[in-house]
């Protein structure tokens, strides 16, 4: 494969810099054509690269004292954040010294610096987060996450795009089925502007398969391979799932260890429920991609350890090794969507 650059912002993350770092070095065993750019305190990171065995050779450091808090206002770092290491990370895919990047700092001021520096991709009005998790049936696609609260119609089909090519890139389906989340599978059910992109993309030609509406309870069902819908639904979706997964992980764990008789059992079952935390663990599933940008970028979630870390690398790696962004500009293209949503 083609050498590849990533750069991270390595100060970004509850417990960064050291995930980043940890995480660069599993990245890098896992893609050992990959080499990294570490923006941040170079103090930091270059005592914890001389702990990771093998990494020296595969990271350049570019030191910057400054960084994205956790609750600094878009508005406030766009004016005042240009040498923060998130910035200057983004920056670097800008200006061509590397291919993408990957930040687990703050999603709305990465989000924010990403449209600044890089703007939409030709045919794309929002940017959308996307992101997989587990189902019934293996892994499934949701967007929007995170940047758009409200959408018309226009927006959610060029989600359904994005996210059908984001599914064939990242999750490796040949023809994806996608479907719009609504209150009810009828065709008469939703919102004006739901109705309406239900429409527009049937009278659409992409390779994936769009089955029509799909209910909360086909999230987990694997009933689709991408699920779209506007980032308040989806946001909420998502962080339902997320604490009924603890929830439930909270609830077996309580059992195991009612009384002996259950710590006992807990020994015979420990093989399956090895699986299921194997199965379930969401660091297997981290990295969002902000799909519709100029530009390859994953948000990491911001508490992930390095195992999460490299995870959300991997993703980067993939849209960039399989052409993500360029599928979706000629797609995008190809389907005159603008010209059937007005």
């Amino acid at each position: 494969m083609e050498p590849v650059t990533i750069a991270l912002d390595a100060m970004g993350g509850d417990d960064a810099p050291q995930i980043v770092v940890a995480g660069a070095n599993i990245a890098r065993r896992r893609y050992p054509h990959v080499n990294f750019l570490l923006y941040g305190d170079e103090q930091q990171i270059s005592k914890l690269i001389s702990k990771q065995r093998g990494l020296r050779d595969y990271v350049e450091i570019y030191h910057t004292s400054e960084q994205v808090a956790d609750d600094d206002k878009p508005s406030q770092v766009i004016r005042s954040g240009r040498n923060t290491s998130m910035w200057l990370s983004l920056e670097s895919v800008k200006n061509g010294t590397a291919s993408g990047a990957v930040s687990a700092g703050n999603t709305g001021a990465l989000m924010a610096m990403a449209m600044i520096q890089w703007k939409n991709l030709p045919g794309i009005d929002r940017p959308a987060i996307a992101s997989f998790f587990p189902t019934l049936r293996g892994e499934t696609v949701m967007l929007d996450l995170g940047a758009n609260i409200s959408c018309s119609a226009r927006n959610l089909v060029q989600f359904a795009v994005m996210g059908e090519v984001y599914s064939r890139t990242i999750l490796g389906i040949e023809d994806p089925t996608l479907g719009l989340l609504n209150v009810g599978t009828e065709d008469t059910k939703g919102n004006l502007e739901l109705q309406k992109a239900a429409d527009i993309i049937r009278g659409i030609d992409f390779s994936g398969e769009f089955v029509g509406f799909v209910e909360g309870d086909d999230i987990p069902a694997g009933a689709v391979d991408v699920v779209v819908t506007d980032w308040f639904t989806g946001n909420i979706a998502l962080k339902t799932a997320e604490g009924t997964a603890k929830l439930i992980n909270g609830f077996v764990r309580e059992a195991f260890r009612n009384s002996l008789w259950a710590k006992l059992g807990y020994v015979f079952a420990k093989h399956s429920l090895d699986k299921l935390r194997n199965r379930s663990d969401p660091r297997r599933y981290n990295g969002a991609m902000f799909l519709g940008l100029n530009g390859i970028c994953v948000k990491s979630h911001g508490g992930t350890d390095a195992l999460g870390f490299a995870t959300a690398i991997g993703v980067a790696i993939d849209m960039i090794n399989y052409g993500g962004n360029q599928m979706i500009a000629e797609h995008i293209a190809q389907l005159n969507i603008g010209e059937q949503s007005e």
